[in-house]
């Protein structure tokens, strides 16, 4: 019977290890053994250039989902499989984990997508200098002065004729100055 294995990898090798495993178990003759083979990642929306971009990102850095119908032959395809440092387990002995651990892990890409919420990376943090790309206040310099992650908005200090004034933008109205 076949289960979940999490294996150790050289971080950003996590596909080229996936690649690896599968290939040689199909060189050998064991593919039957080797289920399934997954990289959990996550789409994460980033603000570069004042555009939303959706990237895809590694959920668990360093770490493969693996469905293996664990026997001696596996476990040494595995584990002499160039860039994987091992499985996770106690005393180099893999431990299996539940099918619904493995769910939740390899879902994480569904739930994001579902979720109202998406997480937004931006390149400016609080006190740089940001210029304003879009709205009423466009080509304005300012300060940042509140980054609010749940509504995706920024807080810029803007000069008007002479006087700081707080004003707040979406997240992609705003770029890091050069």
């Amino acid at each position: 019977m076949a289960r979940w294995y999490i294996i150790h990898a050289y971080s950003g090798f996590e596909g080229k290890v996936r690649d690896a495993i599968m290939s040689e178990a199909t060189r050998l003759g064991l593919e039957q053994l080797v289920e399934q083979i997954e990289v959990p990642t996550e789409t994460v929306t980033e603000a570069r250039r004042g555009k939303k971009i959706a990237v895809e990102r590694k959920f668990m850095p360093g770490y493969v989902l693996a469905k293996l119908n664990m026997n001696d032959d596996v476990y040494h395809l595995v584990k002499n499989t160039p860039k994987v440092t091992g499985f996770l387990g106690s005393m180099g002995k893999p431990q299996a984990i539940s099918e619904a651990e493995a769910a939740r892990m390899l879902n994480s890409k569904e739930e994001a997508a579902a979720a109202p919420k998406t997480k937004v990376k931006v390149d400016y943090e609080i006190g740089d200098a940001v210029k304003v790309l879009e709205g009423p206040f466009a080509s304005f310099n300012g300060i940042v002065e509140e980054l609010d992650f749940d509504k995706s908005k920024v807080k810029v200090s803007v000069s008007i004729f002479g006087r700081a004034t707080p004003v707040e933008l979406d997240f992609e109205q705003v770029e890091r100055s050069k």
